[in-house]
């Protein structure tokens, strides 16, 4: 703190004129243009305020230094605040050193510039340079701090998880009586919520006198991003009964709660209550409502949200091939790119890294080669390591996996867990130990505490039958204290969410499903299905084995989903780790005998069964 404000005090007037006097020099272009534009206005006050709509729609770093001149020439820091939307103007612009000098040299700064300039820095999240501010504010200058200049400290505060500062501003809204002020205790509420401090949002909720929509929205955002979906549903039921009619921010948290929890009915009721309050029209209630069906398996039904959708915007479309990327529909998803360009909607990082990822799990090795070469040249989107990892997954599930290492080793930038982890992942699947090995120890060494990469090495070993190397992963795991979480498949019937893991006895109706699955295993082998044993990496004998790998989590769900639901109707598995190969060509054959669509989320991406066939084409 102490630096930032000798740093502060080190500007001159001086040296601002002699900075913006070069900066016009080189911007003659834009001084021109600016020249005719203001010379026609009469007085001051009609120039002042031509030249405050300028600095508020400026876009760039060298416009606003040319007007900043204009404002030397022409007029005072103190006519219209002027001043102060300069400084707004840098801020917004990332111009952190030109804002603070120029805050400097203003005259006669209030109450109102100095929360404004802290309300700028907060929506960078830059915490460090709104608390230097306040100090100044308060024991420099002996202004006292308002419930303007509080909020966005906490924001700024909750944005990057800073709880303990948090409760030091909170101490200073309770002694200068601010918690009557509800936008305050909103943003407390906010702030509690989001560092994981339910009790004490809670108790501030529960305190207020007047309860905003803002109130209830918090409430509801902080349990569902907590986990506590049923909790956050809670509260907007309790909401409702209060008479609070619901928003934006309302309705998105309440799609988010539907995807925590997983349950499709659930969905459907929030989907009618959007129509019936005519909130269908807006974008993004829209582009979290088709996220969310895509995410719960029902790809039409996303399609059917999009195509209702009037002038989506980037997001949208980006949403959209999002969905068509974990569902595996690497052609439709290129297919959607292309209309979306033709539309004249511009790609940005995140669309380009959802159509690499489709590219990648549908086998689309060259139009995935192609997209990543011009996403650069000819949309001016520059590369970042979210692309490189999903070519080297495109490379290394195609089989091309000294391309992949090549591609690592010439990356301009450091590669991360998540580009090792595509490699390694692609060296269990290709079974390249060798290179598994090496890229392990990397794996190791950027994050120790990732239990997914000792495993993927692990089983790696035993597919190979190398059962003492599988065994020293293990042992290292658990000197490290490392846990493997379970498989587990969950499927949902009756409004409710039935979880099962591997050789699971713990539902009511266990009889029942084993036998039906007894009676899918023997079906199938009358067709000719073999356990594929080699997918069980454990040092058993072969009986064992086949025992084990027919009691694996999904095939259960799939008894009880064919026990439990009508004829005809799609199961909805969803998996918290990658389906075996044996299970999947288990659900192959089932979808056909049985005539069910099986649908079975992992987490790589959606496999859809039907009629004997996977949407995958084998190639996952």
């Amino acid at each position: 703190m102490i630096m930032l404000i000798s740093y502060m005090q080190r500007s001159s007037k001086l040296l601002i004129l002699h900075k913006f006097i070069s900066s016009i020099r080189l911007y003659n272009s834009f001084a021109s243009q600016l020249s005719p534009t203001f010379h026609a206005f009469s007085n001051v006050d009609s120039l002042v305020s031509a030249l405050i709509t300028a600095i508020s729609t400026c876009s760039s770093i060298s416009y606003c230094r040319a007007l900043h001149c204009r404002v030397i020439k022409s007029v005072n820091y103190n006519h219209g605040f002027i001043g102060d939307q300069l400084v707004s103007s840098y801020v917004e612009l990332g111009c952190t050193k030109d804002a603070l000098e120029l805050f400097d040299e203003l005259p006669d700064k209030d109450l109102v510039s100095w929360n404004s300039l802290i309300s700028g820095f907060s929506r960078r999240a830059d915490l460090g340079i709104c608390l230097g501010l306040l100090f100044r504010m308060r024991f420099e200058m002996g202004l006292k701090p308002n419930e303007v200049t509080v909020i966005p400290v906490v924001s700024a505060c909750a944005g990057v998880g800073e709880l303990d500062v948090g409760k030091c501003i909170h101490g200073i809204a309770v002694k200068s009586g601010m918690l009557l002020e509800v936008k305050v205790v909103n943003s407390l509420i906010n702030l509690y919520g989001k560092c994981g401090c339910l009790e004490a949002a809670c108790c501030l909720f529960e305190g207020m006198s007047v309860q905003s929509l803002v109130s209830w929205n918090s409430m509801v955002a902080v349990h569902v991003h907590m986990g506590l979906a049923e909790k956050g549903i809670g509260y907007f039921i309790m909401m409702r009964r209060a008479g609070i009619n619901s928003d934006q921010a309302t309705v998105v948290s309440l799609l988010l709660a539907c995807e925590n929890l997983g349950v499709r009915k659930l969905a459907e009721a929030v989907h009618g209550y959007i129509l019936n309050g005519g909130l269908d029209g807006n974008l993004a209630i829209a582009t979290a409502l088709l996220d969310l069906y895509a995410k719960l398996g029902i790809l039409s039904d996303s399609c059917k949200v999009f195509g209702e959708m009037i002038n989506p915007d980037a997001v949208a479309w980006t949403a959209m091939l999002s969905s068509y990327a974990m569902h595996g529909r690497g052609r439709e998803a290129i297919e959607h790119f292309e209309l979306m360009i033709r539309e004249g909607v511009l790609p940005d990082h995140v669309t380009f890294t959802h159509l690499l990822c489709a590219c990648s799990h549908s086998g689309l090795v060259e139009e995935g080669k192609n997209y990543f070469k011009i996403m650069h040249k000819v949309y001016g989107v520059e590369l970042r390591v979210e692309h490189y990892s999903c070519m080297v997954d495109l490379l290394g599930r195609s089989g091309h996996l000294n391309d992949a290492y090549n591609l690592i080793k010439s990356m301009p930038i450091e590669p991360n867990c998540g580009v090792w982890g595509a490699l390694i992942g692609a060296c269990r699947v290709r079974g390249n130990i060798e290179l598994g090995k090496e890229v392990a120890e990397r794996l190791f060494s950027l994050d120790p505490s990732d239990s997914r990469n000792y495993i993927t090495l692990s089983n790696m070993y035993s597919a190979a039958g190398q059962w003492r190397d599988a065994s020293k992963v293990r042992a290292l795991m658990k000197e490290r204290v490392l846990i493997r979480n379970p498989g587990c498949s969950y499927i949902e019937h009756g409004n409710k969410i039935h979880c099962y893991v591997m050789g699971d006895q713990s539902h009511p109706d266990t009889e029942r499903i084993y036998n039906k699955l007894e009676e899918l295993v023997r079906k199938n082998r009358e067709v000719g299905f073999a356990s594929k044993t080699e997918y069980v990496l454990h040092d058993v004998d072969e009986e064992v084995k086949e025992d084990l790998i027919n009691k694996h989590s999904e095939k259960l769900a799939i008894a009880f989903g064919l026990l439990a639901t009508n004829a005809g109707m799609p199961l909805i598995i969803t998996k918290n780790i990658r389906i075996c190969g044996d299970c999947h060509g288990f659900a192959k054959l089932i979808s056909l005998i049985e005539k069910r669509p099986i649908i079975i989320r992992d987490t790589k991406r959606f496999h859809h069964f039907t009629n004997g066939l996977c949407s995958c084409g084998d190639y996952w």
